[in-house]
């Protein structure tokens, strides 16, 4: 990495008044330990913020992304460690300044997952595919992790 610093000019700059987004998140991939869709959450709903922007963002957790919902004593068991769920808090962040989080049902019922073994305020669709098109087809802007 680089000693110097040099300077950024953003050449688009973009604000928005109103933000419509699912977020599909099925696999995390990484910024050094911190996955990269939670921190690309935590991008957008900080510009949001900035913005004073009107918004609705959900985020779906389906597939082999399905365990960052679970309480610690379901993550222990899924993932084979005692250390409960390090993501908890990033999420609960999220929910906090707004973002509805979302578990794919098809994914809870093939892993054994109820209900009782989700971080507080997670609720569960249909299934991911079925609440994705849903949220696109009334408005929401699709974006895959």
């Amino acid at each position: 990495m680089s000693e110097t610093k040099s300077a950024l000019f953003i050449d688009i700059p973009v604000e928005l008044k109103e933000v419509k987004s699912v977020h599909s998140i099925g696999g995390l991939e990484f910024e050094g330990d911190l996955p990269a869709a939670l921190f690309h959450l935590q991008l957008i709903t900080t510009d949001i913020t900035n913005w004073k922007a009107a918004s609705d963002v959900i985020v779906v957790f389906h597939t082999n992304a399905g365990y960052v919902v679970l309480n610690d004593v379901a993550y222990n068991a899924s993932r084979n460690i005692a250390t409960g769920n390090p993501y908890k808090k990033l999420v609960a962040d999220l929910i906090d300044v707004g973002v509805k989080v979302e578990l794919c049902g098809a994914t809870a019922k093939v892993n054994g997952w109820g209900n009782a073994d989700l971080l507080p305020r997670i609720k569960i669709n249909l299934d991911a595919m079925a609440r994705t098109i849903q949220l696109v087809q009334q408005g929401f802007v699709k974006i895959t992790e």
